[in-house]
């Protein structure tokens, strides 16, 4: 929200400075974003008096002018057709900056002609599109002046942010009033003279949504003349970063600011059938102001004449209907919106406007007939004509209510002593009138302009809530919200700096954990992964839905409306997404030998909440080189090992973890895995990149990756931890070697032995894997450690055997695999 000083001072009666309301804003709530100068990049600029302009003897269309700024005569060569003897201008010296081009004067000569400075036109100093010719000012302009201060150029610009809940902050008056309460200075009064009407209005309203629009009114304006609006409301509006476009228009734009009320103007001669409807789109499309064409859905209020759709009621208004500099009668629109609904309507269409922001906060209903007046009155001031009978349409929405602040609550739950006299005058100069008073507290009447006080709220409970419950949340929200409120009212005008810090209450001796199971398991996971070599890298969790369609489907649900950029659309399903895409550029640039990892977010549409935290890894090219083993192509269970790795850290038992084939469609069929707990629960993903991926990615020809899902790792068993057994006897070592078919997993041939004899084998370790001479087709050796550790004594001969006889038998039944 950015207004001017004299523009406040339109409303409040004050002889404090800038930096005293400034520091008061932030005070009082309404954090101070900034204050801008416009006049300091006019503050070389001067006003001289042209004492000589002759035609330049080397070229037809400039002149060569000797102009006065107070130090003496320059001379400087001017193009502008405009440019005579006796005039006054705006001169920029030696050295000064151009607003419009950046450009830095220096002196010169312009065919055999010194030039020591520029007259500047109004597009030159950025004040304005003219650029026919030089600024000529009054005669009666002091020369040597700075132009800027002159022409009332450098009043500050205030900028404040506003929080979603105080829409009446979004009118100069709003801030103005809040000025006053906290002592600034005293708000003026705001009572717009009756404009008379002269008969009826040819426009008149009905409504069909009373829903979206309980209440319009309107009035048409006939025999105006539309033109430019004055200087004064020019650069009012350019101050704040405004565009001036007409007089009507400017109106509109000013009143919007002004007193936080949007309003709209239609030309009376453009609308069919002198009826404006107040509906429900059925999906026709309009050309709006903005350039735009507006598809209006069922869900949007619109405002429709005989022919159609003119305007999206609150939002945007319509080319159709537009007023133009040959409109002479004007229908001037003063509604009120409700907030949701115009919410609604604005994200659906992605349309952000003035008149937007401050309909879907809540405006002042009993406000407009004022309103629709003071801008009657202006339209007449400023482009003339006779004003017709107000025409309205459904009833003034019932605002009044009522809250109640206890003082013992202001003590207790607001950490401060205000006495009650200067807790009621506060709640007075914010307009809260008062309805009663006792001995503890008091009722008051909450404004017409505070529809975020005691108003019910406008966000639904949650659908699986109890009806009971849903119905105590109701009314405990409904009896506790408003006096908070006023609370926060009282405070914020008294000061929040005033309340004496309080620490809050230790809960415990011992400080609770810092971070959740899930908070713990990504730290994990980022630690083991950047230990294993693999740098952690940051990106976008959305890609390019054609790039995305490669790893899998890329659904329409997760496709982004209003996407940063164009090839930023769409959700990632996997951080293997944009790790690829990171891949590929370091490979572009000859880094091809790369190790990445990210934690981050994978969205899915059957996922619990939309999404769940991944920890995914990417290798491609080469191992390091070393002295020790040579360089190599990365494979499937170099990121098969970095995922035992993190789940090893993460504490799951690998050996009830177990390895299918079934890995999503972006891996190689071949090369690639599903780490499993059980049947049904999926810990991770690993597995060589699919050849049409890499070669669509452009990427190094080998390439690997993984997916750990940490919000599937179940949350270890909280158990007594006892002191370990360790056994006094040495054990017992004996290596197996079977035969087994190539496709039998190794996995499960450990996983047989390692349940044979439970009670005692300690470890069970692959150790080769042979497939080559002396070995059938089809066929391959795996070489097996097992570990017998006795606990109670020492085992003899005959146990050790018995043991492995039951090693081999359990291993044959499992697997087929038979003893070598």
């Amino acid at each position: 929200m950015k207004f001017t000083l004299s523009w406040l001072r339109d409303h409040l009666d004050t002889k404090a400075d800038l930096d005293s309301i400034t520091e008061r804003l932030t005070g009082i709530g309404l954090e101070l974003e900034g204050v801008e100068n416009p006049g300091a990049a006019l503050a070389p600029f001067r006003i001289a008096h042209v004492i000589e302009a002759l035609p330049h003897p080397n070229a037809d269309r400039l002149r060569a002018c000797t102009v006065d700024a107070g130090d003496g005569p320059v001379s400087v060569v001017c193009g502008a057709p405009n440019a005579r003897t006796g005039m006054k201008a705006v001169f920029a010296p030696v050295g000064s900056t151009i607003p419009a081009s950046g450009m830095v004067l220096k002196a010169g000569e312009i065919r055999g002609v010194a030039s020591n400075g520029m007259l500047c036109s109004a597009r030159e100093l950025g004040l304005g599109e003219d650029h026919d010719g030089i600024i000529e000012l009054p005669a009666d302009a002091p020369v040597g002046a700075a132009y800027a201060a002159w022409a009332g150029l450098d009043e500050p610009v205030i900028e404040i942010a506003v929080t979603p809940n105080r829409g009446d902050a979004l009118a100069v008056r709003g801030v103005a009033r809040d000025l006053a309460a906290a002592g600034v200075g005293t708000l003026k009064t705001f009572a717009p003279e009756t404009v008379p009407s002269e008969g009826p209005s040819p426009i008149g309203w009905a409504i069909e949504m009373l829903g979206a629009c309980p209440w319009v009114l309107g009035r048409t304006v006939r025999g105006v003349k539309n033109g430019p609006s004055p200087v004064w409301l020019q650069d009012r509006l350019r101050a704040i970063g405004l565009r001036p476009i007409s007089a009507l228009v400017d109106i509109t734009n000013f009143f919007t600011i002004d007193l936080g009320r949007p309003l709209h103007v239609f030309d009376a001669n453009r609308v069919a059938g002198g009826r404006l409807t107040l509906r429900p789109g059925a999906g026709e499309t309009f050309r709006a102001l903005n350039g735009r064409d507006v598809t209006v859905t069922a869900g949007d209020c619109v405002i429709a004449d005989a022919s159609g759709v003119v305007s999206l009621a609150g939002v945007v208004g319509g080319e159709s209907t537009g007023c133009t500099e040959t409109t002479t009668d004007v229908f001037i629109e003063c509604a009120y919106f409700d907030p949701v609904a115009i919410a609604l309507t604005g994200r659906r269409h992605q349309i952000a406007s003035d008149a937007r922001a401050r309909f879907e906060r809540g405006i002042d209903p009993a406000l407009m007939p004022a309103a629709l007046e003071a801008a009657t009155q202006m339209v007449i001031e400023l482009c003339g004509g006779t004003a017709t009978e107000t025409v309205s349409a459904g009833a003034e929405p019932d605002w009044r209510r009522t809250a109640r602040l206890r003082f013992d609550r202001l003590r207790s739950f607001g950490g401060a002593d205000v006495p009650r006299d200067e807790a009621e005058r506060i709640l007075r100069s914010l307009g809260f009138n008062l309805a009663g008073a006792d001995g503890e507290s008091i009722t008051v009447h909450v404004p017409s302009w505070r529809n975020d006080i005691a108003n019910g709220g406008a966000l639904e409970q949650g659908p699986a809530l109890e009806p009971e419950r849903a119905a105590q949340a109701r009314a405990g929200a409904a009896a506790i919200e408003p006096e908070v409120d006023l609370i926060e009212e009282v405070l914020r005008i008294w000061g929040l700096d005033r309340i004496a810090p309080v620490s809050l209450p230790a809960l415990s001796a011992v400080p609770g954990a810092t971070l959740t199971p899930r908070q713990g398991r990504a730290a994990v996971a980022r630690r083991v992964l950047a230990g294993r070599g693999l740098a952690e890298a940051v990106t976008f969790s959305f890609a390019d839905s054609r790039v995305a369609a490669l790893f899998g489907e890329a659904p329409e649900a997760l496709r982004l409306v209003n996407p940063i950029a164009s090839d930023l659309d769409q959700l990632r399903a996997s951080p293997i997404i944009t790790l690829a895409l990171a891949a590929a550029r370091n490979a572009a640039r000859g880094f091809g030998d790369i190790g990445l990892f990210e934690v981050g977010p994978a969205f899915h549409e059957g996922v619990r909440g939309g999404q769940q935290v991944v920890a995914g890894g990417l290798r491609t090219g080469e191992t390091p080189r070393s002295w020790l083993v040579p360089a190599r192509g990365v494979t499937a269970l170099d990121a098969k090992g970095d995922v035992w790795a993190a789940l090893t850290a993460l504490g799951l038992p690998l050996e009830a973890l177990s390895v299918t084939p079934d890995a999503p469609g972006f891996y190689h069929p071949g090369r690639s895995g599903v780490v499993r707990q059980g049947p049904k629960l999926v810990l991770a993903h690993f597995g060589a990149l699919h050849p049409e991926i890499v070669r669509a990615l452009d990427l190094p020809s080998t390439a690997v990756a993984f997916e750990i899902f940490l919000d599937a790792i179940p949350e270890p068993k909280r158990r007594r931890k006892s002191a370990p057994v360790l056994s006094a006897f040495q054990p017992v070592r004996r290596d197996f070697a079977f035969i087994a078919d190539r496709a039998v997993p190794a996995e499960d041939v450990l996983r047989a032995a390692r349940g044979s004899v439970r009670d005692l084998v300690a470890g069970v370790t692959l150790f080769d894997v042979y497939e080559g001479e002396r070995m059938e087709p089809g066929r391959k050796s795996l070489g097996v450690e097992v570990v017998f550790q006795p606990k109670d004594r020492s085992l003899t001969d005959a146990e050790i055997e018995e043991a492995s006889a039951r090693v081999v038998a359990a291993v044959t039944k499992a697997t087929g695999a038979t003893l070598r």
